[in-house]
């Protein structure tokens, strides 16, 4: 008999019934229809916490940086520029260091409080290659040490060429400590090290700096600035690339980034290679090489120069087996071998590791198809952007700027996909005894995965026969106010799902009254039901003062049998053609 936390169980997942989705803040807009300027990218629908640099802003920001330090600490620019590359590029440490003990930071830096000149004479020996030259043809740094030209030069490039340590350039004189900055780079170098010497100091005020991080995809240039503590991780960059602030990777909410780590560690590790090998074949009894068998008989013959004979089933010589103990095809040994247990561990060790390897399996297929659908989704939104758009604004006369609709629901089908896909790695390492979030989570995943394959073939196959049609159609009205409509639920639905899984489920518990908790939180998610069936949008109970809709304020009727928004026009479900 069932247990009564089983029965909650089954009585959460029915509760919810057949609802499709509607977002906490409802369907309804202070618009009376869609209009094209709502159509923005979802991108920007979301209040950004980062910005992106090009090359031009951040020499722009870096610009500013050494500007302010100079002007508050009264010293030249170069000086300042070799103080923040020392802080990484951090102002208010710089000004903290400096004012607690300006003597120390000078000394670690390299910069004289007193420059020193070189000696007033005639001539001076450059003190690399002791050669004598007039003192016009000598330069040297705060430090009053003269070197020639030729040296310097020398002294310079050698350094830029090593890399990015010449940054940190001191005085050739071995008992000098006395910065070289970029003011001394400026006149003495060619043009070439100028320029790497440059490059050098534009990646070290990114890569040096705990704000800002390049883009990690693959030949991208733009730098993004980050507002610590605000908000999601989540950057989209200007190359189409979403990625992770905190770990580089790419965007995976509603996964953590110990979760992702260890999954991109387990698709990569041997762990799973040996699992299968554990699963699959059995050691050679002579030479213990693993064999996997998949076909025929017991009689198994290991391969050279072992050549060993023995029963697939209990590992024992060939020799000993024949009529009497089952033929080729059984084991009269090992099947009372096993009633005597002595294969128990041996099986229940393989049966595990097969157990877990299929499970495995199960989630990154899923995982690995979710990103498949998603790179054939962003292949499909260039198409569209590039080819098909033109082509539909002339068939059907409408201007582009009133297709922008179809465009945001590529961008959601692509940014349903990445959260979908992480949703398996998330249901793989959701613990295994706790039942209820396993069974709430599927549920909630499969309800995912439904409406975006709605969104997706709507935007796929039925916007086909409008780019397909030779003439405008009267109904292309009424596929936008669909389109539309679904990207909003599905949109919706998903927000509300990554918020839902960020916070581990929790309002799931395991006690007899966690059915009442999953209601909770399935109606949070699914949007509110009325008695009569007709979604009420969680907007209206969310107590927080915001403008209350309905589906009927923007002449739509909601399905009671899918709950799928329609057009008041009409009389049957768009989604599942029930009746009105």
């Amino acid at each position: 008999m069932d247990s009564d936390d089983d029965m909650h169980d089954a009585d959460d997942v029915q509760s919810v019934d057949d609802d499709f989705y509607d977002g906490e803040t409802g369907l309804g807009s202070d618009d009376e229809d869609f209009d094209s300027d709502d159509y923005d990218d979802v991108a920007s629908r979301q209040q950004q916490n980062y910005a992106i640099l090009s090359e031009t802003d951040i020499r722009q920001h870096q610009g500013e940086d050494i500007s302010r330090v100079s002007t508050v600490l009264s010293i030249p620019r170069y000086a300042a520029s070799i103080l923040l590359h020392h802080y990484n590029w951090s102002i208010s440490r710089v000004h903290d260091e400096w004012f607690v003990d300006e003597e120390h930071v000078r000394k670690a830096v390299g910069l004289l409080e007193k420059p020193v000149e070189m000696t007033n004479a005639r001539e001076l020996t450059c003190g690399i290659c002791f050669e004598n030259y007039p003192r016009d043809s000598m330069s040297s740094a705060s430090c009053g040490h003269p070197f020639c030209g030729a040296c310097w030069r020398g002294y310079i490039s050698t350094s830029i060429s090593d890399g990015p340590g010449c940054l940190m350039l001191r005085c050739p004189d071995p008992s000098c400590g006395a910065a070289v900055g970029q003011n001394m780079v400026d006149v003495l170098a060619p043009e070439e090290d100028k320029d790497k010497y440059s490059c050098y100091l534009l990646r070290s005020y990114v890569e040096d700096n705990r704000k800002i991080k390049w883009c990690p995809a693959p030949g991208c240039e733009f730098a993004v600035k980050f507002v610590m503590g605000s908000g999601s991780y989540d950057i989209c960059c200007f190359c189409s690339y979403s990625f992770c602030w905190n770990c580089t990777e790419e965007a995976h909410r509603p996964v953590d980034c110990d979760t992702v780590a260890k999954w991109i560690l387990k698709n990569s590790a041997e762990s799973e290679n040996m699992n299968w090998i554990l699963a699959n074949s059995k050691p050679c009894p002579k030479c213990k090489r693993p064999i996997e068998k998949n076909q025929g008989c017991m009689h198994i013959t290991c391969t050279p120069p072992c050549k060993f004979e023995f029963c697939w089933l209990c590992l024992g010589p060939w020799s000993d087996h024949g009529e009497r103990t089952g033929g080729f095809y059984a084991c009269n040994r090992y099947e009372a071998a096993k009633q005597e247990g002595v294969y128990d561990e041996s099986e229940r060790r393989r049966e595990m590791a097969k157990n877990s390897l299929e499970r495995y399996t199960h989630y990154y297929e899923r995982w690995a198809t979710n990103q498949s659908s998603r790179q054939k989704a962003l292949a499909d939104l260039h198409t569209m952007q590039t080819e098909k758009l033109e082509k539909l604004s002339d068939g059907q006369s409408q201007p582009e700027s009133q297709l922008k609709f179809i465009i945001e629901a590529w961008l959601q089908i692509v940014e349903c996909r990445r959260v979908l896909k992480w949703t398996y790695a998330y249901g793989y390492y959701l613990p295994e005894h706790e039942h209820a979030k396993r069974r709430f989570f599927e549920y909630l995943q499969g309800e995912a995965e439904s409406g975006l394959e709605r969104l997706h073939q709507c935007v796929e196959k039925e916007l086909q026969v409008y780019l397909d049609a030779e003439s405008p159609m009267d109904n292309f009205n009424e596929f936008r106010t669909k389109l539309a409509g679904l990207t909003s639920v599905t949109r919706n639905y998903f927000e509300n799902l990554v918020r839902a899984l960020e916070t581990g489920l929790k309002d799931v518990g395991s006690s007899n009254s966690q059915t009442t908790c999953s209601q909770g939180l399935s109606s949070k998610i699914l949007g509110n039901k009325s008695k009569g069936g007709k979604i009420k949008p969680a907007g209206t109970s969310s107590g927080s003062g915001a403008p209350i809709h309905n589906l009927e304020n923007i002449n739509f009727w909601s399905c009671d049998h899918c709950t799928y928004a329609n057009p008041r026009s009409t009389n049957t479900c768009q989604m599942c053609e029930h009746c009105r």
